[in-house]
């Protein structure tokens, strides 16, 4: 019975781990016109305005990782001159807390005597984590005009994080922020 009872937060964890990809874009753009692209300065935001979260060493792994996804979909950089797409991207960091409740005890049935009703109780507990959002921005080259957005988020670790380690998690989310770019007709 003990081991039943882990598996409850192994779930709320597991749960915690899903990706919330969300994307939104104009449907009246042609997409396949774009083929080039450049940074809108400042290239990446960052919600709060913490110097713990906005660093230079942040800034050149979101950029390298955005830019590589660009690559992998046909879009080269401009070296000079407009570029049809300007992208930004926005990196956050939210703190969020989740509970899960554990309940001992209850009701059981036999037979032939029916219900009997036994000593309950429930305990609950909660636990805090940080999560780590990334949103990329396109925006049209000509108007300025937002035409793509994507955003997905994932679920910060507790301990300290090698700069190999904070550069896969940051390739791996722009990927995942990326792979529905060029948006498909529904």
């Amino acid at each position: 019975m003990p081991y039943r009872l882990l598996l409850i937060p192994l779930l709320m964890v597991l749960g915690a781990c899903q990706s919330t990809m969300e994307l939104d874009y104009d449907p009246t753009r042609d997409f396949a016109a774009y083929r080039s692209w450049s940074w809108q300065e400042p290239a990446v935001r960052y919600r709060p305005d913490d110097p713990v979260i906005k660093s230079d060493l942040t800034e050149q792994r979101i950029r390298e990782a955005v830019g590589q996804q660009l690559e992998q979909r046909g879009l080269r950089q401009a070296t000079s001159g407009q570029a049809d797409l300007k992208v930004q991207a926005w990196f956050s960091v939210e703190r969020r807390q989740d509970s899960y409740t554990t309940y001992y005890g209850g009701m059981f049935m036999g037979y032939p005597s029916g219900w009997w009703g036994g000593p309950s109780y429930a305990q609950t507990n909660t636990y805090d984590y940080r999560v780590g959002i990334l949103q990329v921005d396109l925006l049209d080259g000509r108007d300025g005009r937002l035409v793509w957005r994507g955003s997905d988020e994932q679920v910060l670790s507790r301990g300290q994080q090698s700069p190999s380690e904070r550069a896969t998690l940051i390739r791996e989310t722009a990927a995942r922020v990326l792979s529905q770019y060029p948006p498909r007709a529904r």
